[in-house]
């Protein structure tokens, strides 16, 4: 009879506890209803073709620019700063990178391929760390709003973009250099990493819960985590049986996995990631808690440098040319994909898998308005409407909690 009593009890706090999850995190289930009403939407309008595995493939691999872009702004946000450069960052980064492929490279490493596509990656990501850090200072250091300076960083780097190109277009197609966002990983590999995945949800998740009663934190039910991660895994292995019934896995979307699964560490699990949204949540607690907010902010501002540069890289590989229009909207995307997927605009909330569904919904959105012929115009119509009807919705649950 105590037994029954007990499971009985079991079974009651368990319900509860989910109960309470889904409330607490109802804008995040809200914007997942709305991934998958989106899909259903335009699946049945485009009669299946939506999709479709080769579809699918297209999609994933269109949303990863943005995604890297967002992967690093929801710290930016996170942290009460903005950052309205990346996308031209980015766009810099791919006119540099197909410049050096085009012209430098070929002129002194002319048989040599890998070794100019490797050399292209590391100068490319230096270029994006080393903008990324002089914003950060300025910032952090010199006590300037992070829209000014960022706003002034973006007409900067148009200007460069400019001199770079001087008007024309530049090839960045050459071998090696070109697989980086156009080629696909093997089915076997593509499996392999599957289950790296998986592997590195549940291991997350424990070790989650380990700092988490180290520190003393209260823990959940652990059904209810562990049917977060079997949730997660189940649409991993669909989406990687999915594509690989195509080709197999994109390269830029292995990347930005990776990407994504260290991302999701460094904010959950270490110390950087901790101050920031300390900095976020309570500014004056954080420095009063011997927190260097200058520090951490010009750390911050660094990594998003990084990340704009891996999302150069994949432009320029993507596209195949450095063009004087490149990385024009990304930071809007971007931003609208952080917003869409729980980042908080007042700071102090914000999460790495939301801003990847965000992301994911915009590259939805624009793919399925495409193949429905909607006009640009009521493209950009309905995309704003989408994301204003997120930030009303993240005012309203931030006032509620």
């Amino acid at each position: 009879m105590g037994i029954s009593n007990q499971t009985v009890q079991d079974k009651t706090n368990f319900k509860s506890e989910l109960f309470q999850v889904l409330r607490l995190n109802v804008q995040t289930y809200t914007i997942l209803l709305a991934l998958i009403g989106i899909w259903a939407i335009f699946f049945f309008t485009t009669k299946g073709t939506y999709l479709a595995p080769q579809n699918i493939s297209n999609l994933f691999r269109q949303m990863s620019v943005t995604a890297f872009l967002a992967a690093g702004m929801v710290l930016v946000i996170v942290t009460g700063n903005i950052d309205l450069s990346v996308g031209k960052l980015a766009g810099f980064v791919s006119v540099v990178a197909a410049y050096l492929q085009a012209n430098f490279w070929y002129k002194y490493l002319p048989d040599q391929p890998l070794l100019s596509a490797v050399l292209t990656v590391i100068a490319s990501l230096l270029v994006g760390s080393l903008f990324g850090a002089i914003q950060g200072y300025i910032i952090s250091f010199l006590r300037v709003p992070s829209f000014i300076v960022t706003l002034g960083g973006q007409w900067l780097l148009t200007g460069l973009i400019l001199l770079v190109t001087a008007g024309k277009t530049i090839p960045a197609n050459q071998p090696w250099f070109s697989d980086i966002a156009q080629g696909y990983v093997p089915v076997t590999w593509g499996w392999i990493f599957c289950i790296v995945a998986i592997a590195f949800l549940f291991w997350n998740m424990f070790r989650s819960r380990q700092n988490k009663r180290k520190h003393g934190f209260e823990l959940q039910n652990i059904y209810i985590d562990l049917l977060a991660v079997v949730f997660a895994a189940v649409v991993i292995l669909v989406y990687v049986y999915n594509v690989n019934s195509y080709k197999g896995i994109q390269n830029p979307v292995l990347l930005l996995a990776i990407t994504a699964m260290i991302m999701i560490y460094v904010s959950n699990n270490t110390r950087f990631g901790r101050y920031s949204y300390a900095i976020g949540g309570n500014r004056d607690a954080a420095r009063l808690s011997g927190i260097s907010i200058s520090g951490m902010v010009f750390k911050i501002f660094v990594l998003m440098g990084f990340l704009s540069g891996v999302g150069g890289v994949v432009l320029a590989s993507y596209v195949g040319y450095g063009t004087t229009a490149a990385g024009a909207g990304y930071e809007l995307d971007a931003i609208a994909a952080c917003i869409l997927g729980g980042t908080s605009t007042l700071g102090g909330i914000g999460t790495i898998q939301g801003a990847m569904i965000g992301a994911l919904i915009i590259a939805s959105l624009s793919t399925g308005l495409q193949m429905m012929n909607v006009a640009p115009a009521w493209q950009y119509v309905l995309k704003a409407i989408v994301l204003v009807l997120a930030v009303l919705a993240d005012v309203y649950f931030k006032k509620n909690r």
